[in-house]
Formats: structure tokens, C-alpha cells, sequence
């Protein structure tokens, strides 16, 4: 900034934007190391072990190494989030975004390494020597236990994503540094927890979306905090777009922060333990931010031009920054204390608890498929999610006087209730310990959902919901159409390829080791969820989508495509049940089920699910394809029809000449010959 305008800010009763900056950090960094150490007092998650003492700067210096990671996550993620929603590439603003990111990645990577030295020394208690057997040591568990190979990863992740940041800065390759950044959130996310409380899956979950919302929200205010008085910035644009990302994050942090507490508490007397109280400090802090950030976005954001409402307004930016520091900081002081209750026995009682880190359900009885559930965080909240934007879409088609086919609505709706139902119902709860179980789940995933999914057109409804921008930044309509004419775009879905995916998966995944990583690791079983969703949304999209696409084949193209498709698809579920030994078999085989059938008549009968109950929504949609192909030709035949009203059967008439012509013609050579 100029002398000029240092001056004119001061003279104006606000501080110097280097000023305003450190005094933004340096209320970050004091509150959140006030809140951590209060936290680990009052909590006793610094108090010395009965057994195995690490020693005082162990068991104080591992929280506030894992708090700097924390913190230096969200300057990592947080800019680069607003920045590719907010801020135009090329531009000083964007270039500070990224040197900010990469200073926040160039921290995470120190402290995620100093986070898992720290953790070795907490574990093992070794005696710190530049000796070999201690390097052995270090290096056996950063290699060989889960726990290391964590901090491992998440170190190397967070190195790649400092260089990437600082070597990258155009759209698409800030759009893949973002997603590594936050894919290094996972480690972290999958170690946060034991594994040894009840409802591990829900925890790790939770764990991710609370720690990615908290970063982008933190993230963005700290990059509002760097670009404050910035040459080049429109401020009332860019904090009303971040208002935007801290509302759908502050709606992520406190659906998964109740979950998770209801996890680690796990009764409500567990909330009068040191425990709760530290969990309801947060909440009364994540009230308090929820609150200010509604009322500076209802009242002050429309006036931020104005020098009164902007003083006031950055002053409660200041005030939202100490409120996350101390929320950061009892988030880092509550990872070290230990909760009330949840705690398993230390030897579990059934083979299906060692495997699936949960008893084994009752019996699967008709009852169940309405009552049983198993909530999984991540697919609930994307599914409301999905809900509320695309409602939000129709109503705001209704407000500017457009109408949207209420029957693209109920599909999209119907295939969010259905994917809910998959992903957090009784398929979810049983799919571990029956193999049909978990053949219906994926045939709904791979085809139902898709195809009521497809039905309710989402990116016609963004494209035409959306407002557009014309300041060069990218908003989520830009960035729709960027995905649509994207070269992967082009490639994933084109029918041949499509198709290609779809079915090639098939096979893939249940004759490779893809379907044991599924069972056993969480990682595994969310990506095969996303990748059926999504392969069968491409394939179905290809044939009977109105989204649009680069390429579609024509109508018979289709129809042969959609047959050799369901030819493909019914000798898959053949060579299941054609299978004489048990697929997974140190799963499905072990789990000590004495209800239902065997485990081989059980993968029998998931062959048959995919043979036969799979190929109903082929079969609804080779009627689709149909009912479009006839409409279209019904189409044409309208049009040729308009055009020769027009033009009074121009060319009817032309064409019939010609054949009078012929005709003529033929008779005169007739006529000749005899």
C-alpha cells in the first residue's frame, strides 16, 4: 500500500493494513494458545500417565504442535478455497491468496512432522539418541504402524502442496492444489480416531468434514485479514462471496461437532464431564460466530463502502478471529482429553467386532428394512445438502417469473431419499455381513440413483439459477461450465468411454483386491460409494441425459450401446453365482452369522441380485431411450411440417415435379421404341 494511502487510512480512524494484519495474527495465535492451555488444564489432557510417562514437554508440546497444524491446515486450504471462488486469476490479490497458502502449507509440513516425532516419543518413550537402534525405531513406525505411516503422508502431502502453491497459479492448477491440500486432511482425519470408540466410521467422518468446514471458514477470514485495504480488491464483493463459504461451513462444522460429540460422549451425563464442558464451550463459540457472521452479513455487508460501517465491520472481523482462536484451541485441548464413555473392551467378544469394529447386527427380518439404520455422516449431509441447493434453485427460477418441470424436481428428490436410504439405512448397517446385501447397495448406486438423479437435470437448473459473473472471478456457474467443456469432460463422457467405465468396473472391482480394500478400509469404502455413484451417473447421463455433454450418439447408437451394456452386465452376475469359492472369504466367511443363509448361498443370491433386480433400471431405461427416440422423430416431423406451411410445400411440390418429369420422360422413350 502507499504512503499516501497509509496516511488516508490513519486519517480516517483505521489502522495500516501491515498493522491490521499483525494484529489479526497475533489475537489468533494468543487466543487459540490461551484456550489450549486452559483447555489441557481443566480437561487433564496434560497430566502425567500412570504408566509410561513421556514427560512434561511431550505430553504439553504434542497438543500445541498438533494446534500450529491445525491452524497452518486452514491457512493452507482457507485461501486457496476463496480464492478460486472469490478472486480473479493473474490478478495481486489471487498472487497474495496463493503466497499466503503456501506459507500456511510450508507450516502444516513442519508440524505435521514435528506432530508425528512427537507422537513416536509420546507412544514408545524411547530414549532420544542420534543412535541406530532409536533411528530403527522412528523409522519401523513411520513405515510399518498405521499411526506413523499417517504422519508420514500428511508430511509429504503438505511439502508437495508448499511447492505447488508457490509454482502454480493459474485456475485449474490452484483448483488441484486445493484438493490435495484437503485430501491431506484425511490421514489426519482417519488417525484422529482410536478406532477403539463405538461408531468408528461415524467419528472418522465427522472428524473430516469438521476439520476441512473449520478450515475453509478460518482459512477464508485469515485471507480477509492479509487482503485488508489491498490494492486492486473490491471488499464488499469479495467478504460478501467468503460470507457465502462461511455459511455452508459453519452449517459442516456444526452438524459433524454434534455428531462427533455425541460419538465421544455418549450419554447426557458425559456433558458435565471436563469432556463436555470443553464441548460445549465450543458450541457456545461456534453460537457466537454463527450469530456475528449473520449479523455483519445481514446489516453491515450492504454498507461496507460507507467508513463508519467499515470500521465497525473489520473490527468485528478482528473479533470473529479471536473467537476461532479460542475454539481452535479448545478443539486441540479436547483431542487430548479423554471422553466419558464409548471405550470398547480391550478384547472383543465376536469375529465380526475385530472385523467391522462393531457387534453384529440382529437378525435381517422384514422389520428391518425400515427400522434398521447406520447413520453415515459424509452421504446424510450431501444429501441435505443436495436438497436444499436445488430447491434453492427452483425457488429462485419461481422468484424471477421462470418455470421448472415439478417433475424433474420429485426425481431429484426421490433419488436423494434413495441414496440416503443406501448409504445410511439397512443396506449400510448389513452390507458388511451380507454379500447380497452389499450387492444391492451397489446396484442402487451404480444404476437407481443415477438414473433418478439424471432425471432431474441439476446443471440445467445451476446454469439457469446461478447469476452469471462479468468482473472475471469465477463463481459456481463458471465453474459448471468449465467442468462441462473441460478436455476430462470431453473424454469421461463420451458413451463409449462412459459405458466403458461402467461396466469394466464391474468386473474390476469384484475380481481384483478393489473389494477387499473395500471392506477393509474406510478410505476404501467411500471411494467405492463415490465411484459407482458417479460411473453410473456418466453412463446414464450419456444416453437419456438433457445436462449437456460434448457428444451424445444418435438414438440407435444408444439403444445398441444400452444392449450390449445389459448383455455384459447379466454375465457378470452369472459368473457370480457360477463361483465355487467364497469371494472376500476371510470376510463374508468369518463374521459368526447364525442367522441367515451361508455365506455361498448368500453370494449366490448376490449373483441373482445382479442379474436380475440390476437389470430392471437397464431395462427402464432402454424404455426411456425409446420414448425419447419417438418424441424426437415426432419432433422433426413437426418441424418439417411448420416449414412446409411456410413455405407453401415448396419443396413437396419441387419433388413431385421431378418425379412428373421422370415420368414424362420415360414415356416419350416408351413411345420411341415402339
Amino acid at each position: 500500500m502507499s504512503s499516501s494511502g497509509t496516511a488516508r487510512a490513519t486519517s480516517q480512524g483505521t489502522m495500516p493494513a501491515s498493522s491490521y494484519r499483525a494484529a489479526g495474527l497475533l489475537i489468533l495465535v494468543v487466543t487459540a494458545a490461551i484456550a489450549v492451555v486452559v483447555g489441557l488444564v481443566f480437561g487433564g489432557g496434560a497430566a502425567p500417565l500412570l504408566i509410561g510417562d513421556p514427560g512434561d514437554a511431550i505430553r504439553w508440546g504434542l497438543p500445541i504442535a498438533r494446534l500450529v497444524n491445525n491452524l497452518s491446515a486452514a491457512v493452507m486450504i482457507g485461501p486457496m478455497v476463496l480464492a478460486l471462488f472469490a478472486l480473479r486469476a493473474g490478478t495481486r490479490p489471487f498472487e497474495t491468496a496463493m503466497d499466503t497458502a503456501s506459507i500456511g502449507a510450508a507450516v502444516f509440513t513442519i508440524s505435521s512432522a514435528t506432530t508425528g516425532f512427537l507422537t513416536f516419543l509420546g507412544a514408545f518413550t524411547p530414549e532420544l539418541s542420534l543412535g541406530r537402534q532409536f533411528g530403527e525405531d522412528l523409522g519401523r513406525f513411520l513405515l510399518a504402524l498405521p499411526l506413523g505411516q499417517a504422519w508420514l503422508i500428511t508430511t509429504i502431502m503438505g511439502a508437495v502442496v508448499t511447492i505447488l502453491a508457490f509454482a502454480w497459479r493459474s485456475w485449474t492448477p490452484t483448483l488441484i492444489t486445493a484438493i490435495i491440500a484437503i485430501a491431506a486432511l484425511l490421514p489426519m482425519a482417519q488417525q484422529g480416531h482410536s478406532g477403539e470408540l463405538s461408531g468408528h466410521v461415524i467419528a472418522v467422518n465427522s472428524i473430516l468434514l469438521h476439520t476441512i468446514g473449520a478450515a475453509v471458514w478460518l482459512g477464508g477470514l485469515i485471507l480477509l485479514v492479509v487482503l485488508h485495504l489491498t490494492k486492486g480488491v473490491d471488499a464488499q464483493a469479495l467478504v460478501r462471496r467468503y460470507s457465502t463459504l462461511a455459511i455452508a461451513a459453519f452449517f459442516v462444522v456444526a452438524v459433524s461437532g454434534v455428531v462427533r460429540s455425541t460419538v465421544g460422549l455418549g450419554s447426557w451425563e458425559g456433558l458435565w464431564s471436563p469432556y463436555g464442558l470443553i464441548i460445549i464451550a465450543k458450541a457456545v463459540l461456534l453460537t457466537g460466530m454463527g450469530l456475528l457472521g449473520a449479523w455483519y452479513r445481514a446489516r453491515l455487508i450492504p454498507r461496507l463502502a460507507g467508513e463508519r460501517a467499515s470500521r465497525w465491520f473489520w473490527m468485528l472481523v478482528l473479533c470473529e478471529v479471536a473467537l476461532m482462536g479460542l475454539a481452535s484451541g479448545a478443539a486441540a485441548a479436547l483431542a487430548r482429553t479423554p471422553p466419558p464413555t464409548g471405550e470398547t473392551a480391550a478384547v472383543r467378544q465376536t469375529p465380526a467386532e475385530i472385523l467391522t469394529r462393531s457387534p453384529l447386527p440382529p437378525e435381517f427380518t422384514l422389520d428391518k428394512w425400515f427400522t434398521g439404520w447406520d447413520i453415515d455422516i459424509l452421504w446424510a449431509l450431501a444429501a441435505a445438502l443436495g436438497v436444499f441447493f436445488y430447491a434453492a434453485g427452483v425457488w429462485r427460477l419461481h422468484r424471477r417469473g421462470d418455470r421448472w418441470p415439478i417433475h424433474r424436481t420429485v426425481f431429484w428428490m426421490l433419488g436423494l431419499v434413495l441414496l440416503f436410504w443406501v448409504t445410511c439405512g439397512p443396506l449400510n448397517l448389513y452390507q458388511d455381513y451380507l454379500f447380497s446385501v452389499h450387492m444391492l447397495g451397489h446396484m442402487m448406486l451404480s444404476m437407481a440413483i443415477p438414473l433418478l438423479l439424471v432425471s432431474g437435470a441439476p446443471i440445467t437448473l445451476a446454469l439457469r439459477s446461478i447469476h452469471k459473473r462479468d468482473d472475471g472471478t469465477r463463481g459456481g456457474r463458471e465453474w459448471i461450465m468449465w467442468a462441462v467443456h473441460s478436455p476430462f469432460s470431453r473424454v469421461v463422457t463420451h458413451p463409449f468411454v462412459a459405458a466403458g467405465i461402467f461396466v469394466g468396473s464391474l468386473w474390476a472391482f469384484y475380481f481384483t483386491d478393489l473389494v477387499r480394500w473395500s471392506m477393509y478400509e474406510h478410505l476404501g469404502h467411500e471411494w467405492m460409494i463415490i465411484h459407482f455413484l458417479i460411473s453410473g451417473y456418466l453412463f446414464v447421463m450419456s444416453l437419456v441425459g438433457v445436462d449437456p455433454v460434448p457428444y451424445r450418439l444418435p438414438y440407435p447408437g444408444r439403444l445398441i450401446t444400452l444392449i450390449a451394456v445389459m448383455a455384459i452386465h447379466a454375465f457378470f452376475g452369472m459368473a457370480i453365482m457360477m463361483q465355487e469359492g467364497l469371494m472376500v472369504a476371510e470376510w463374508f466367511g468369518s463374521m459368526g452369522r447364525t442367522w441367515g443363509p451361508t455365506p455361498l448361498e448368500d453370494q449366490y443370491i448376490g449373483g441373482g441380485v445382479a442379474w436380475s433386480v440390476g437389470e430392471i433400471p437397464t431395462l427402464i431405461l432402454a424404455v426411456t431411450v425409446a420414448i425419447q427416440w419417438s418424441r424426437d422423430d415426432t419432433k422433426v416431423q413437426r418441424r418439417r411440417d411448420r416449414h412446409a406451411d411456410r413455405t407453401g410445400d415448396a419443396e413437396l411440390d419441387e419433388y413431385n415435379a421431378r418425379l412428373a418429369a421422370l415420368a414424362e420422360k420415360d414415356e416419350r422413350e416408351a413411345a420411341r421404341g415402339r
